[in-house]
């Protein structure tokens, strides 16, 4: 049996040779693969290390530890890595200062400072943390998309335009788990990005769930190439098809159910706007004349579309090449999500100090009281000012000499305050705010902070997701006049007659006197 990819259960802990992914802040997570393997530790004694700018976090550190749970970084010395190097070293040889393979690992000690969270990948995690290849379908989009596809498990999905994979991997979650397998074809015209792809797939145990091919589908089509066992090549019987293309109305001409005549194809090849379009063949090709038709789509599903584009301009030309091959229910969505940032908001004096809280009076009761203690505080010093100056009258201590009380020695006697001593050296002294601040401080320790507080939120300023117009389509499925005859003979016409005249009837007629009878009458009237 296939070993099931982390993205649909990743268990209870994190394992060795998986997929993790280590959450630094809400918009920052890092994508790793954890492994014990001394061979691939690059010289640090701990082990393999994930090294970031909120500290240093040894696999040891995370492997076995539940999903979810917070990590403290390690003291890692990352000097000693360079000892030995500078020498080219022979194939047996070890390097000096350096440590054998045989050396056993070191226990990781806890910084004082840092911390992730470890989180289980899933393809929410992943689109915040995947290597950007292309611009990505982010969250809010693709989870819309499939859900206005109608992509359940066991669908068969179409995907151009890979890219980063982000879509793929939602894609492959909404597929799975299902009695008849579901599968993704994705197709990707440049090259160096389908072997990147291809390679996060098999790390990340899916390539079972996801095909991807090196094609242009503008002008070779949806159709997979023929496997080993047979010569012609075969269809995905796809159900839903998302397009993340620059010129979708040129694919669309392979996504039909029968062949296109060339006045159509011709047709379908200029947009209806003056924007540049990639070059595409006006007429189809001799080789595809000669093979006989094989549509990718399935015969016996309605086919749900979804393009992704950034232009208006683009829009309206998938749209009118949409009309021209016979899609109904089109409409064009764009996606603006905005996040809602939600805390409680606790202001008053007694959160003076506090950490996430305002320290000002909360309300006229606690300013009016705030204003008193100053002005009595105020008073109070200009009451002990005064007396320190009469004080200094009467014993006749200045400045430049000490008199007498008749004023016979030297000096000016200005008063006793010019001579106090200062305080000691290393001495603090504190303020009044201070020591309100250290009692909010200690009378927080026995609080419920969480629970208090006026709970508000805040709508983030700007969208965080480049702009996008989304359009749907549906083909229905097609129904020949043989379909009719079957349908006819399996439900046949009773000849039921249904009748809106005026009457009283007998039977299932309803209504009560004159006027208008309802419903189906049977029998005769009046």
């Amino acid at each position: 049996m296939a070993t099931v990819s982390p993205f649909f259960n990743a268990g209870t802990t994190a394992t060795a040779d998986s997929l993790a992914v280590l959450q630094m802040k809400r918009d920052h997570q890092l994508q790793i693969i954890l492994s014990n393997d001394e061979k691939v530790a690059d010289g640090y004694a701990e082990g393999p290390v994930t090294n970031t700018r909120f500290g240093s976090f040894p696999h040891s550190t995370l492997l076995d530890r539940p999903w979810g749970s917070q990590i403290l970084a390690s003291k890692v010395d990352t000097g000693s890595r360079a000892k030995g190097k500078k020498r080219k070293r022979d194939s047996n040889d070890d390097g000096e200062g350096r440590q054998g393979s045989s050396a056993p690992m070191q226990a990781a000690i806890t910084a004082g400072t840092g911390f992730g969270h470890l989180l289980q990948p899933t393809p929410e995690s992943w689109t915040i943390s995947l290597p950007h290849r292309t611009q990505v379908v982010y969250t809010p989009d693709y989870s819309y998309i499939l859900q206005r596809m109608c992509v359940t498990p066991g669908s068969h999905l179409i995907e151009a335009g890979a890219g980063s994979g982000s879509f793929t991997h939602a894609a492959a979650r909404a597929v799975f788990n299902h009695p008849s397998p579901g599968h993704v074809y994705s197709f990707e015209y440049h090259e160096p990005r389908v072997q990147s792809l291809q390679e996060e797939l098999i790390s990340h145990k899916l390539s079972n769930m996801v095909t991807v091919t090196h094609r242009d589908v503008y002008s070779e089509g949806f159709l997979l190439p023929p496997s080993p066992d047979s010569t012609s090549p075969s269809s995905p019987n796809a159900t839903a098809i998302f397009l993340d293309l620059p010129a979708p109305w040129l694919a669309l001409r392979n996504l039909t159910r029968r062949p296109l005549s060339p006045a159509q194809h011709k047709s379908l090849t200029h947009p209806q706007t003056s924007e540049s379009q990639p070059q595409a063949q006006t007429t189809p090709s001799s080789s595809v004349e000669d093979t006989p038709f094989l549509s990718p789509l399935s015969p016996h599903h309605p086919i749900h579309l979804c393009t992704f584009t950034p232009c208006i301009e683009q829009a309206q030309s998938v749209v009118s090449s949409l009309r021209q091959l016979g899609w109904v229910e089109i409409q064009m969505v764009e996606m603006a999500n905005r996040r809602l940032d939600i805390r409680r908001e606790r202001v008053g004096l007694a959160e003076d100090g506090l950490r996430g809280a305002t320290g000002g009076p909360k309300d006229v009761m606690e300013a009016v009281g705030r204003l008193g203690e100053v002005e009595g505080r105020f008073k109070a010093w200009e009451g002990s000012m005064k007396a320190s100056s009469a004080v200094g009258v009467a014993d006749g201590e200045g400045l430049e000499g000490v008199g007498k009380a008749d004023g016979s020695g030297e000096g000016t006697g200005i008063g006793v305050e010019a001579k106090k001593p200062k305080a000691e050296k290393g001495e603090a002294r504190v303020t009044a705010k201070q020591a309100r601040q250290e009692r909010n401080r200690e009378k927080e320790k026995e609080r419920k902070t969480f629970k208090e507080g006026m709970l508000v939120h805040r709508t983030e300023a700007e969208v965080k997701a480049h702009t996008s117009y989304l359009v749907f389509a549906v083909l229905p499925v097609e129904w020949s006049e043989e379909e009719e005859r079957v349908a006819e003979g399996k439900w046949p016409d009773e000849g039921v007659v249904v009748e809106s005249g005026k009457g009283k009837g007998k039977g299932q007629g309803q209504g009560k006197g004159k006027g208008q009878g309802k419903g189906q009458v049977q029998g005769k009237g009046k």
